[in-house]
């Protein structure tokens, strides 16, 4: 679909608002004279920040040089020549706050974008909604910008030296398919151009939270792996510790129950130990339930269908399984863990084998403050974040690369993060 084809589709929708819509003519004036207010403010903003870089410089101070223009898509319409001061030479060293030196695009706009792109809308839905603020329509290409502006960003976030080292960290993936060049294959596309094959592989996105001792979370590291295998796992934590991770301050690590995990725990943290999530070992027992001897009537003694009964015994085990992590301490805990298994080893021998094996694993957030337990014996913190990010990948399907991937997971994070109000946790990499 052409630019052309596409605003005329936007118009259509445009005409069929509920809303009585302001005489064009009127609307032309007004956004005129918005745009005009938006583009003096920052331009005298501008002559401000050059003036304060010249009051900065000790010495010889270098000359005005007039201005260059610039087109600048604000929130409020498009600036179609934004007079930008520059100076004779030393440009390059100048803190460019308001603008960045090529950018082409007010910040609060790309905010609002990534905001939008995070919460659901595909980039043709952005192309919609950009019409109605500047008036034209925006190839898909520039729209996707949007993703490609926060990568400088999502890179530095990813290296950054740690400033802190917490003490409980909870580890998960989350599954995604990305796109990979296939070395020596090409195809010949539409328009006669020769184009390198590509192929969709599934990826997981390995990623680490940080629970603070006041039981605030923080996603400290993620990365793009090939699997959840020992060696993907070692390589993480190399890669954390590689950013100032404190191998010697980390005191648990809470995870699912990927084979991996344990011995690359061991191998780099030997001083932490291992939580099992409570929620991924209870779900466990439903997968191991034979249903045996199964009641025909109920506590009424009214006849039960076999669907009903195999219901109240997947309610009734789970609620067990899920009452021993209620205990206020790690010996009752432990009571309760001998009575669940006594009272369904006849029934359920296979979900009880399954539940017990490792079970010590799921009480060690015991060790902890009764305020962190909540945070430790489950890995829904990362759970929660994921589920948002599948959200927003199920609509993407497959990613073209993982630099795309990762900046998109990015955007969620930075989401999440401000929605439960994480950044004052502690700003562990200037981000």
């Amino acid at each position: 679909m052409t630019i052309i084809e596409r605003e005329q589709q936007i118009l259509r929708v445009s005409q069929q608002g509920v809303h009585n819509s302001l005489d064009t003519a009127l609307a032309t004036q007004l956004r005129t004279e918005v745009v005009s207010t938006v583009k003096a403010v920052l331009e005298d903003a501008l002559q401000e920040e050059v003036t304060a870089f010249l009051q900065g410089i000790e010495g010889q101070k270098p000359h005005r040089s007039g201005f260059y223009h610039r087109a600048l898509a604000t929130q409020y319409g498009q600036i179609p020549d934004l007079s930008v001061p520059k100076l004779r030479e030393r440009n390059a060293e100048r803190n460019w706050e308001i603008l960045e030196r090529y950018q082409r695009s007010l910040g609060s706009l790309l905010d609002w974008m990534c905001c939008l792109y995070v919460m659901g809308l595909s980039l043709r839905d952005l192309q919609e909604a950009l019409y109605a603020v500047l008036g034209r329509v925006l190839s898909v290409n520039a729209v996707n910008q949007i993703t490609l502006h926060v990568q400088r960003q999502q890179d530095a976030r990813q290296t950054a030296l740690l400033s802190q080292t917490p003490e409980i960290i909870l580890v998960d993936g989350v599954w995604v398919e990305i796109q990979y060049v296939i070395p020596d294959e090409y195809k010949e596309d539409q328009s006669g151009h020769l184009r390198q094959c590509r192929k969709s592989e599934e990826r997981v996105v390995l990623a680490v939270m940080a629970i603070w001792a006041d039981g605030r979370s923080e996603l400290l590291h993620y990365e793009v792996a090939g699997g959840e295998s020992e060696a993907t796992w070692n390589q993480l934590f190399k890669n954390l510790i590689a950013r100032g991770f404190d191998v010697n301050a980390l005191k648990v690590v809470s995870s699912d129950g990927s084979l991996g995990i344990p011995q690359a725990i061991n191998n780099h943290f030997p001083q932490a130990q291992q939580q099992r999530c409570i929620t991924h070992k209870v779900r466990g027992i439903e997968r191991h339930l034979n249903y045996a001897d199964l009641p025909t009537v109920n506590e009424q003694g009214q006849p039960w269908k076999p669907i009903e009964a195999k219901q109240q015994r997947r309610f009734e085990i789970i609620k067990d399984a899920y009452g021993i992590y209620e205990a206020l301490s790690l010996t009752e805990a432990s009571t309760l863990l001998k009575t669940f298994e006594l009272k369904w080893q006849m029934l359920e021998p296979d979900a009880v084998r399954t539940f017990i094996k490792d079970s010590a694993l799921t009480l060690t957030f015991y060790q902890f403050d009764e305020s962190l337990h909540k945070h430790i014996r489950t890995t829904n913190h990362l759970e929660r974040l994921f589920r948002e990010f599948r959200t927003k990948s199920d609509e993407i399907g497959v990613f073209p690369n993982e630099t795309s991937c990762l900046t998109v997971f990015w955007l969620v994070v930075q989401r999440d993060h401000a929605k439960h109000d994480r950044f004052t946790t502690a700003n562990n990499s200037g981000h």
